[in-house]
């Protein structure tokens, strides 16, 4: 199983990513396979035919499972965590990947926006998301149970799905 974690904050190496990773290791079990800085692509995500984002979105879209991670900014997903998504197919474009929405923010008031605004566009490009989206507090994510609590309870449901679209 291929386990790919996409981090789509403005800043490198952030909480963002490193929540995706815990959360993706917490999931599985073991570290993820690939691990997609979306910051890292730079100018490629502004056009067509860069060839490491065309790499990032074959990695990503050959992957089994992929934690998508993004901070709440303005109450949604961060706008380069949007260009890397429009560079796949809508409709196919995620076909047979099993997706996991994940945002952090300051506070409760966004908790739902893993599921209100990453999740729909997920599924708009073809991802299966069988799982809840889960929304940390970025002060606390590494302190609290958030990930842990998710794992228990999501990962048996998303093993089975990511062996069914294998299948």
């Amino acid at each position: 199983m291929s386990i790919v974690v996409v981090a789509g904050n403005p800043k490198p190496g952030s909480r963002t990513l490193d929540a995706g990773t815990r959360l993706a290791t917490a999931l599985t079990g073991r570290e993820p396979d690939h691990v997609i800085d979306v910051i890292d692509l730079g100018a490629g995500l502004l056009g067509w035919g860069d060839e490491d984002v065309a790499a990032a979105v074959s990695t990503v879209a050959e992957a089994d499972l992929v934690v998508f991670a993004s901070p709440t900014f303005k109450a949604t997903y961060t706008g380069v965590l949007k260009l890397f998504l429009d560079q796949f197919a809508t409709g196919d474009g995620l076909r047979d990947v099993v997706a996991v929405p994940l945002m952090l923010g300051a506070g409760p008031a966004h908790a739902l926006a893993p599921d209100l605004l990453l999740k729909p566009v997920l599924v708009e490009l073809g991802a299966t998301t069988p799982a809840p989206g889960l929304y940390l507090l970025d002060s606390t994510y590494t302190t609290d149970t958030a990930i842990a609590d998710y794992a228990e309870r999501w990962s048996p449901v998303l093993a089975a799905a990511t062996r069914t679209e294998a299948a």
